[in-house]
């Protein structure tokens, strides 16, 4: 018995200490997991990091949606292009109708005089293409015929034609529809991002995002003063109209009257002027002369970023009238407070 007792002892007493270890392990696999958890966990991101990350989001936001205004002005484009063809091919299609009923009246008249030429026929029929390319026909149709089967012949090629440059603008357009919609995403996408990002913050401190420009911008007062300091009329009118729309809000893809994006309160501001601009930033850089940041004057355009992403319309004395982005509205601040690309003189 004392034999069969002690193995007995030994298992218990294995037992125990392995359930003591088990225990001993699971608490120190516990305490590890839980410190783990609060050592290694990504530490919450302080208010300037919020504010660096938004700004990098909105600015690639932006360069976004200069590429959707680029897009979108080709498709509007290609769409214009696309109605024009059609209302050129409806006229053409009248036309051909009145050169067939035209032929029509020529076979009336022979079949009432005593037959129907087979040229005529042919013309008539469902297919007039097939006997237009038939070489016999200008031996068999007299003068008048051939006047007015040389009319369908004309008309049903430039038809034809017509429908086929149709055709390619269709595809183009679909095209670039699929274009904007990818476009349009990114920025969605990145504006999305940048609103969940600033809901971390406190109110003052979302408040504190876009009001860091508005603490360096001058009165009113110099920003009208800019307009008499312009080089002309029309660069005087650009910036009348810039500061008359300060606090506008910022919308992606806007250009007025009411809401703007960036390039699209430059084409707004000089628009205003008399003067047509183009939709984007990287189109508006190439649309007058370039000129030295040292040789701004009020109504100059000046841009900002290597890709040309943003642009803002110079007042004076360091300063722009610009639309920051979603987190501000429009606004004067200092020329300097983005990385500058150049300038342009549009008049």
């Amino acid at each position: 018995m004392g034999a069969h007792r002690r193995p007995r002892q030994r298992a218990t007493g294995g037992g125990r200490a392995r359930t003591a270890a088990t225990i001993t392990l699971a608490g120190a696999a516990t305490a590890t997991g839980l410190g783990g958890g609060t050592g290694h966990a990504d530490p919450q991101p302080t208010a300037a990091q919020v504010r660096a990350k938004v700004d990098k989001l909105y600015q690639e936001a932006e360069v976004a949606t200069e590429k959707y205004n680029g897009a979108k002005e080709k498709a509007d484009a290609a769409e214009q292009r696309l109605e024009d063809l059609r209302d050129e091919a409806a006229r053409k299609e009248d036309r051909l109708n009145s050169a067939r009923e035209a032929l029509g009246s020529v076979a009336a008249a022979q079949y009432r005089s005593g037959g129907l030429d087979p040229a005529l026929q042919l013309a008539l029929s469902s297919d007039p293409d097939r006997y237009l390319d038939g070489a016999a026909f200008a031996e068999r149709a007299g003068s008048r015929q051939q006047a007015e089967v040389g009319r369908v012949r004309k008309e049903l090629r430039e038809i034809e034609q017509l429908r086929g440059a149709a055709r390619v603008e269709v595809s183009s357009l679909k095209s670039r529809r699929a274009e904007l919609k990818r476009h349009r995403e990114t920025v969605t996408g990145k504006l999305e991002s940048a609103r969940r990002l600033l809901s971390r913050l406190t109110a003052e401190e979302r408040a504190d995002v876009g009001d860091r420009a508005a603490r360096s911008a001058p009165g009113s007062r110099e920003s009208l003063s800019a307009s008499a300091q312009a080089p002309n009329s029309r660069a005087a009118a650009a910036v009348a109209y810039a500061h008359q729309k300060l606090g506008s809000p910022y919308v992606w893809g806007a250009t007025g009257p009411n809401a703007f994006d960036c390039s699209g309160l430059i084409q707004a501001a000089y628009r205003a002027a008399g003067i047509s601009l183009p939709r984007t930033t990287y189109a508006q850089i190439d649309a007058g002369r370039r000129v030295p940041r040292s040789e701004l004057l009020p109504g100059d355009l000046v841009f900002f970023y290597s890709g040309i992403s943003h642009v803002g319309i110079y007042v004076g004395n360091g300063r722009m009238i610009h639309a920051p982005n979603p987190s501000a509205p429009v606004r004067v601040a200092p020329v300097d407070e983005m990385p500058f690309a150049g300038a342009t003189r549009v008049v």
